[in-house]
């Protein structure tokens, strides 16, 4: 047999290291800082448990550094990228080693004190200049966040706009202390980036915080769409105690809303739930409803301005019936409509904790508000905030209103405005309302209101203690009428909100009034005719 005279070379593979071999470094490095040595004879040597921690943190972010080296500049066996990843690991080792020991042990009581001086748990960026950040700015702006044995546990680094660059300096950090983090917030953190270049940097944050233990996610003002939820997938996927997922201004889409309800498959601790300023749908809001379904622990929900009709508004309101320790609901500035309005006024009332609704602009009209208020009256004790304003709510249904409130004395604020109560609906509301001491705001602008109704407003709440605010302006209020309310909160002026856009000479011009006029004017004329 003849052998082939063409001998190809050996090629062996120097990187990655295996888990075992990242392992007996971890192992190795923990014997550096807990026995005596040069170095620890000097600095001090670390209680086993410090050593550990400190050893698993310091390979995390070498193995990062030195794999992301490789990535971007293979060397085909890996040779490069194992000096690298020897060398950092050297050098954060000797940091470490400089630093100290954090705790001391009294040997004589045997328990340890924190001898070092506190360290802040917040680590927030956000406050200064809006800019864009590149490599070099992020190496020195995160620097504290690579500080051996820092204590931050919430990070916040929004109003920064990061390019590739930046991401990459910061993915080792964020691993090497991801195990200690419990809120992050990158809310509005790649502005101005184009698509290609912000979702590399979402994967790229996404990949650094996987595994962590977070109770607040905070991914708003990010423009996400599906696209973007889908980079967030490897961080949304590993949250299973998540109490608190902000997604406002997210572009979150029908397409979107079901890629966070696949992502986020675990929602048994979520507290907190916000889908604010969105183009959801009602196709979406089946999505976002089935997610509230698995909410049951839901305390504050917020899903307001995302384009939901009746038929999403409905399967929403119908999920909400599941939360039954609802604290707080804003659905304000959608188009559920009375149907809506009905179901919503079901859900209601398995919320006896509720402290705040706010369900403005949701075209209710008075059927779907007669719903809710007599849903509220038997439910919700000590609800504090009622908001309702812009939903076409006449005084028809004032006086069911007006029942409720009189079973609200926790009330603190309350808001009617731009509907069409006039001063018959008006009048109702303010009975309910003589006997509540803890009332501080009441907005009844735009309401038709006129001179008598506002008196008897003005009358009942300047001589509430802590009362604060009466808005009723954009009404149809006479300039004698203002006078006098100007002289009823003399003694506290600040108490009276303006009057810029109230219209003295206004009158009802709805086609029913119309008709009516005309009706009066001829019947007039028909009684001072005579027969020739």
């Amino acid at each position: 047999m003849e052998l082939n005279s063409e001998h190809r070379p050996l090629s062996i593979k120097l990187w990655p290291p295996s888990q075992n071999t990242r392992q007996t470094l971890v192992e190795r490095m923990t014997k550096n800082l807990t026995t005596n040595s040069l170095f620890t004879q000097k600095y001090g040597t670390l209680d086993q448990e410090e050593a550990e921690e400190n050893a698993k943190r310091i390979e995390d972010v070498a193995f990062a550094t030195a794999n992301l080296h490789y990535e971007n500049e293979p060397d085909g066996d890996g040779g490069s990228a194992v000096q690298l990843y020897a060398k950092e690991c050297s050098k954060l080792l000797l940091d470490v080693l400089k630093s100290g020991p954090s705790k001391k042990y009294n040997e004589e009581v045997g328990t340890s004190t924190n001898t070092s001086a506190p360290h802040e748990s917040v680590f927030d960026i956000s406050k200064g200049q809006r800019a864009f950040i590149e490599a070099e700015e992020a190496q020195e702006l995160l620097k504290p966040l690579n500080e051996p044995g820092n204590s931050f546990t919430k990070i916040c680094l929004s109003n920064r706009s990061f390019g590739l660059g930046a991401a990459q300096v910061a993915q080792p950090i964020l691993i090497s202390i991801k195990d200690q983090l419990k809120e992050v917030d990158i809310s509005d953190f790649i502005a101005g980036r184009s698509e290609a270049e912000a979702l590399d940097v979402m994967k790229i944050f996404s990949t650094a915080l996987e595994g962590t233990v977070l109770k607040s996610l905070n991914l708003s003002d990010n423009a996400l769409g599906e696209k973007g939820v889908r980079a967030f997938g490897a961080l949304l996927k590993s949250q299973n105690c998540l109490e608190e997922l902000y997604l406002m201004n997210d572009g979150i889409s029908e397409d979107a809303a079901r890629a966070v309800c696949e992502l986020i498959p675990f929602t048994e601790k979520l507290k907190v739930l916000y889908f604010h300023n969105n183009m959801t749908g009602d196709e979406g809001a089946l999505a976002i409803a089935e997610i509230v379904k698995r909410s049951p622990s839901l305390e504050d929900f917020r899903c307001s301005s995302t384009r939901i009709g009746t038929e999403g508004g409905v399967a929403l309101c119908d999920a909400l019936g599941n939360c039954t320790h609802l604290k707080k609901l804003d659905l304000r500035d959608n188009m559920f409509g009375a149907e809506g309005g009905v179901s919503l006024s079901k859900a209601v009332t398995k919320h006896a904790g509720l402290r705040e609704i706010y369900m403005s602009y949701l075209n209710l009209e008075d059927d779907g508000a007669i719903a809710i208020v007599d849903a509220l009256k038997e439910s919700a004790p000590h609800l504090e905030v009622l908001e309702m304003s812009g939903n076409d709510i006449t005084a028809h249904a004032a006086s069911a209103i007006a029942a409720c409130l009189a079973a609200k004395q926790s009330l603190v604020k309350l808001n009617l405005s731009d509907n069409e109560l006039k001063d018959e609906g008006a009048m109702l509301i303010n009975k309910a309302l003589e006997s509540h001491v803890q009332l501080k705001e009441i907005d009844l602008s735009c309401n038709q209101i006129t001179r008598s109704g506002a008196q008897q407003l003005a009358l009942t709440v300047v001589k509430k203690a802590d009362f604060k605010l009466l808005n009723i302006n954009g009404n149809f209020i006479s300039n004698e009428g203002i006078v006098e309310l100007k002289d009823i909160f003399k003694k506290s002026p600040n108490m009276l909100g303006p009057f810029d856009e109230n219209d003295p000479d206004g009158t009802d011009n709805d086609e029913g009034a119309d008709e009516e006029g005309s009706a009066d004017e001829l019947e007039s004329k028909m009684k001072n005719l005579g027969v020739n």
